[in-house]
């Protein structure tokens, strides 16, 4: 195993991500170029770099407030795998984390979680990755009393606020991005009087459209927005979805949704309300918690 003193580690910048976009596109990840800049000007990436000056690894740790802090993209190029330079990173990303003083969180691979459970990262709650391509039959209508209409800037700093309450995590930054990046996938329901039960935004990716996150007081609150944010972009979708929403998980089946793989959602230590997946109903995504 390669240690992370050994390892020539340099830091991942906003300006690398066109050139880092190569291994994300190897391992057959749904991230563009949009993503990785976004994600290396928010967070800290630390990377290799081969004698052809090409990036060979990466890694990356995304602040998520002051206590929480996500790690993701910890990739390698096939011809240097197995070599220990994948948990080499991983290492120098749990350093830079408790140097925070902060708590580290990741969503596990079933191959990676092996990796992560020595590392005392321990389990929090199963999330399935879901495939389908199109929205069948009509949107699913919010209960009774719930508006749902588009969110706009306007709305910001009450989302993050009511994201907060109820994702156990600060991403005022990722939701402002989301939100900027693809308005028309942004969507809020409301009660008349305006008070906030749930929110879903969507992204464009490499192949796919992501969905998510999803946050909501319940189901079938969090079943119509996901369906209004379905029918508002062209298909193929991904959306990564708790195993313990059965509700939505026969909704996606009934879109015709493949189920590829799932991950463990995981902590190296406590982090307050993240083990509750109640009222999260989409990830952001595993690269964004």
């Amino acid at each position: 195993m390669a240690s992370t003193d050994l390892l020539d580690v340099r830091p991942l910048k906003a300006e690398h991500a066109e050139a880092v976009w190569p291994l994300s596109i190897e391992a057959g990840w749904n991230q563009n170029v949009a993503d990785w800049r976004f994600m290396l000007g928010a967070g800290r990436g630390f990377g290799l770099i081969g004698p052809d000056g090409r990036w060979q690894a990466s890694s990356l740790v995304l602040p998520l407030g002051q206590r929480l802090a996500w790690i993701s993209m910890v990739l390698v190029t096939r011809e240097i795998r197995r070599g220990g330079v994948g948990t080499g990173l991983l290492k120098r990303c749990i350093a830079d984390v408790r140097d925070m003083g902060a708590v580290a969180g990741l969503d596990a691979t079933e191959l990676g979680r092996p990796i992560y459970l020595p590392l005392g990262f321990h389990d929090l709650y199963s999330i399935r990755r879901w495939h389908f391509d199109a929205v069948r039959g009509a949107p699913v209508a919010p209960p009774q009393g719930i508006e749902i209409r588009p969110a706009t800037v306007a709305d910001l700093s009450k989302l993050a606020t009511y994201d907060r309450s109820l994702s156990g995590m600060e991403r005022p930054t990722i939701i402002a991005h989301l939100l900027l990046r693809q308005p028309g996938l942004a969507w809020i329901a409301q009660t008349p009087s305006g008070a906030i039960t749930g929110y879903a935004l969507g992204r464009e990716g490499r192949v796919a459209t992501s969905i998510g996150p999803v946050i909501a007081d319940s189901e079938p609150i969090a079943l119509a927005l996901k369906s209004k944010v379905a029918a508002s972009a062209a298909g193929p979708f991904i959306i990564d979805v708790p195993e313990v929403h059965r509700d939505m998980r026969a909704w996606i089946e009934g879109q015709g949704g493949q189920t590829p793989r799932a991950y463990m959602r995981m902590t190296l230590g406590t982090a307050k309300g993240l083990h509750d997946p109640t009222y999260v109903f989409a990830l952001a995504g595993p690269e964004l918690g």
